[in-house]
């Protein structure tokens, strides 16, 4: 009998290449697949109210009580709500490296103000990027200075709070910045919110 010479290891066949898994194309954004601009207008249909965060600068030198006071600053923001009850905590969203971030890393003492809807122009107006100094944009605003922070809280505004920072948390491209409630007040009942709704301001109604 004769035995076939079979080579003592065989190889299979090489089984058909398997195409390399699709990576997702430069405008998805986010490894996730949601581009930024998907995002944005996803989130523009979340309704929001407009306030004003307001805190001064520290004095040029701390240790004298007749140092020039510094700078008043002031932040459209959308983004802030109320976090506990007990103990009164309220959250506001920063951009990370914004001028109002930079300086709540060293001033613990801010201010919101609850803009009414006759106050756009108020939030327009400290929404502006690139703008240098912030002195000249309080300068016809009616404001009183609060007692607990020394932040300019905004004549006519539907409610004002006084904070003190509990916690700052970087999250992303922001810094989530957590303040203890030190002052409540509801100077005036006339009027509506401010909304921010699909990138414009809008009143209620």
């Amino acid at each position: 009998m004769i035995v076939p010479n079979i080579p003592a290891t065989a190889t299979a066949p090489a089984p058909p290449a398997t195409p390399a898994p699709a990576l997702p194309s430069p405008a998805a954004g986010h490894a996730e697949g949601v581009s930024n601009d998907e995002f944005r207008a996803a989130m523009s249909r979340l309704a929001s109210g407009v306030v004003l965060v307001t805190a001064q600068e520290p004095p040029l030198d701390p240790d004298d009580p007749h140092a020039p006071r510094g700078e008043d600053v002031g932040m459209t923001a959308t983004a802030f709500v109320s976090v506990s009850l007990d103990p009164p905590l309220v959250l506001v969203s920063l951009r990370e490296g914004s001028r109002m971030d930079d300086l709540l890393a060293e001033q613990p003492l801010w201010a919101v103000s609850v803009l009414s809807e006759s106050q756009r122009h108020i939030a327009g107006r400290f929404a502006m990027k690139g703008r240098v100094s912030d002195r000249l944009l309080f300068e016809d605003i009616p404001y009183t200075r609060g007692e607990a922070s020394g932040a300019p809280l905004v004549g006519g505004a539907l409610a004002t709070l006084e904070c003190r920072t509990e916690q700052r948390v970087p999250s992303g491209d922001h810094t989530l910045v957590i303040g203890r409630v030190l002052t409540a007040r509801v100077p005036s009942a006339d009027g509506g919110p401010l909304a921010y709704f699909r990138g414009r301001y809008r009143q209620l109604g």
